[in-house]
């Protein structure tokens, strides 16, 4: 490993038995071992803890299995498509939308152990490093930490420059997939948009050969498409104080929606593999300028991300009732929209505009329909 990244890699095999023992002694293994094994007894959970001697044997044997119960909790129906564009050996940067905090990445692997293929390493933000023990369970799944924006832009560019380097370590050195969102933080409106300073990132490693920065990657889009929106109301009461003043975030916000996240039904979830970005389609963008390279890229992973997301009930029936029409009344029932309308209910309890609110959450859910009848029009 090369220690240039020991500060922000995962962990290897061979720090993963002390990092066991540390879980294994957490004052809160009784109640993270009652939620992934409540089969078991906490001694045995211990030990199998204990037993653990590499990445695989813990995300085989602890994360496969969170992940299960989360399915088995709080998803009534867990699909993907798109396989056909994977190769099983070959080391891709995913970008996808981003939802949930953790789920995106985090369902992500189960697909990738149940396709019989190797899990992908996942950024991780400093933010989210809350204690040692986030830290221990974070690094010992592939997890590597990015340092959000902040401080002077020196000190912005040098962490940049840094996590480019290792993304491109990792893919063409370690021959692992890398995961990242295709923004800094989880799309609010459900308006899924690349931030194309995320694509600036990924060639300032490389900045000698713009083309060949991007295409030695193996850029493939994915869309996360969850038919009740992870942490809607939050997110939407987010939007509606933002609108005010600078949104701060509260104390422990990040482990409320980490947890919120993980708890709320969620309904249908579907991954969608998409074409992986080419060379050939990369090149038509060569005469371009540096700025208008990075905004090319992040358009075609939107169009991408938009045309492969899975469109549900709820986001024809919030299509509708913003915009005051019946156009989607056909791909909904009644007792659905019922259950929308329950849903929207909920709202009553805040103590705030309730109708900047309610568009607000509504928005969350059509924004989709909007970006996906927006691509159609181009296309034809």
């Amino acid at each position: 490993m090369n220690s240039k990244f020991d500060d922000i890699r995962p962990y290897t095999d061979a720090e993963i038995p002390s990092a066991m023992s540390r879980i294994a002694e957490s004052q809160m293994l009784p109640l993270l071992a009652s939620y992934v094994c409540p089969e078991k007894p906490l001694d045995e959970v211990r030990q199998m803890l204990l037993g653990f001697k590499t990445i695989k044997d813990f995300q085989h044997g602890i994360m496969y299995h969170v992940n299960e119960q989360i399915i088995k909790n709080s998803i009534t129906s867990f699909s993907y498509g798109g396989t056909e564009y994977l190769e099983k050996d070959k080391p891709y940067l995913l970008v996808s939308n981003h939802r949930d905090i953790m789920l995106d990445a985090s369902l992500l692997q189960n697909l990738f152990v149940d396709l019989k293929m190797e899990t992908s390493q996942i950024t991780f933000g400093a933010n989210l490093m809350m204690n040692p023990l986030v830290v221990d369970i974070g690094k010992s799944n592939k997890m590597f930490r990015v340092e959000r924006p902040g401080g002077s832009i020196k000190d912005f560019y040098k962490s940049s420059l840094h996590l480019s380097e290792y993304i491109r370590h990792a893919i063409t050195e370690q021959h692992e997939s890398v995961w990242i969102a295709q923004r800094n933080g989880r799309t609010k409106d459900g308006n899924d948009q690349t931030d194309q300073g995320i694509i600036k990132m990924f060639c300032m490693s490389k900045q000698e050969d713009k083309i060949a920065a991007l295409s030695e990657l193996n850029i493939l889009p994915i869309a996360v498409s969850y038919e009740w929106e992870s942490c809607d109301i939050l997110k939407a009461i987010e939007l509606y104080e933002s609108q005010k003043v600078k949104y701060i975030k509260k104390p422990g916000e990040d482990l409320n929606s980490i947890l919120t996240g993980i708890l709320q039904p969620k309904g249908r979830v579907h991954f969608e593999f998409c074409p992986m970005i080419t060379s050939e389609e990369l090149q038509q963008y060569n005469d371009c300028t540096n700025n208008d390279y990075h905004k090319q890229v992040a358009h075609l992973l939107d169009e991408r991300i938009h045309k492969a997301y899975r469109l549900w009930p709820n986001n024809y029936i919030a299509h509708d009732m913003l915009y005051g029409q019946q156009r989607f009344i056909h791909e909904y029932t009644k007792e659905e929209r019922a259950a929308f309308e329950a849903h929207l209910a909920k709202l009553d309890n805040y103590d705030s505009d309730l109708e900047i609110l309610r568009d607000l959450l509504l928005g969350i859910y059509a924004n989709p329909v909007c970006n996906k009848e927006r691509l159609e029009k181009t296309e034809k």
